[in-house]
């Protein structure tokens, strides 16, 4: 599979956003979880994109953590080279979702993190999302002084805009090496972003590369000219999507969700799927 780079890490050009494991409402069982992640892996995936929000509720807070370490742990092949990319931030009350991007919350949250992913050192440390209540400078300031303490290897930031990309990158410095911000045919109001993360060597991890669940469901018939281009090919337009994605810029790698197998198998044959001048066009004058 086409490779890409996060920091000092080599990782597949198609992640897996793992999301869908735990937030939807028709999730898989534990065991057919399991098996997508499995199935990713013996795809070529090497980017696992989880958060320890993602869950029904608060309840079970660290659900989706906690399923993917129990992948990686089961898997009877190679993982030294899979790269876990978590996220802390986004807090639940009950089945509501809040913020906190204090210093404190984020250390317990990392620390709650390592503990549920069963790791020395997260791989890739995102805060979430900003917290209107909790100064920015505070936030980072957290993420620079994990990455410090030897808690994470890597930080990145999450639904940002240009000017708190900088703020980042002036506070974290080396350690900062992402962006996660949503992107996808019918949602590009991010290309500022993506384009500010090609400039300056950051990564741009695209959350909702199809647009979320139900766009997803429907993209074959919202999406024209991408479903065009599916046809000319012979391939989904899924696989269209992310190869018009990795297009934008050699720093982006998107992280499709995916609840079966069959999906995150036909994602990551989006990694070698070449598209002509011609198609990126009207793709990208869609």
């Amino acid at each position: 599979m086409q490779q890409r780079t996060i920091g000092s890490t080599t990782v597949s050009a198609i992640g897996l956003g793992a999301m869908p494991l735990s937030s939807k409402e028709d999730r898989p069982t534990p065991e057919d979880a399991v098996a997508v992640v499995h199935a990713g892996l013996d795809a070529g995936v090497t980017l696992i994109d989880t958060a320890d929000a993602y869950a029904h509720d608060e309840a079970e807070f660290g659900h989706n953590e906690s399923i993917v370490a129990r992948a990686l742990s089961s898997y009877g092949g190679d993982t030294s080279s899979v790269l876990i990319a978590t996220k802390g931030g986004h807090t639940r009350e009950g089945r509501e979702w809040g913020l906190d991007g204090t210093s404190s919350y984020l250390r317990r949250a990392c620390e709650g993190s390592l503990r549920r992913l069963g790791v020395e050192a997260i791989g890739l440390y995102q805060f979430h999302r900003p917290d209107p209540a909790t100064p920015w400078e505070e936030s980072m300031g957290a993420l620079r002084s994990l990455h410090e303490d030897g808690l994470i290897r890597m930080a990145g930031i999450s639904n940002a805009d240009v000017d708190q990309i900088d703020a980042a990158r002036a506070i974290v410095g080396d350690a900062l090496v992402s962006v996660q911000n949503q992107f996808s045919p019918g949602y590009r109001s991010s290309a500022g972003e993506l384009a500010h993360c090609a400039a300056h060597g950051l990564a741009f991890l695209p959350w909702s590369p199809f647009g979320g669940v139900p766009a997803a469901k429907s993209l074959g018939s919202t999406a024209d000219e991408f479903a065009a281009v599916a046809d000319e090919l012979d391939v989904s337009v899924y696989q269209v999507t992310l190869a018009w994605h990795l297009a934008q810029a050699d720093v982006v790698v998107p992280i499709p969700g995916a609840s079966r197998p069959a999906s995150i198998v036909d994602s990551a044959a989006a990694a070698d799927l070449t598209l002509t001048p011609d198609q990126l066009a009207r793709l990208d004058a869609a």
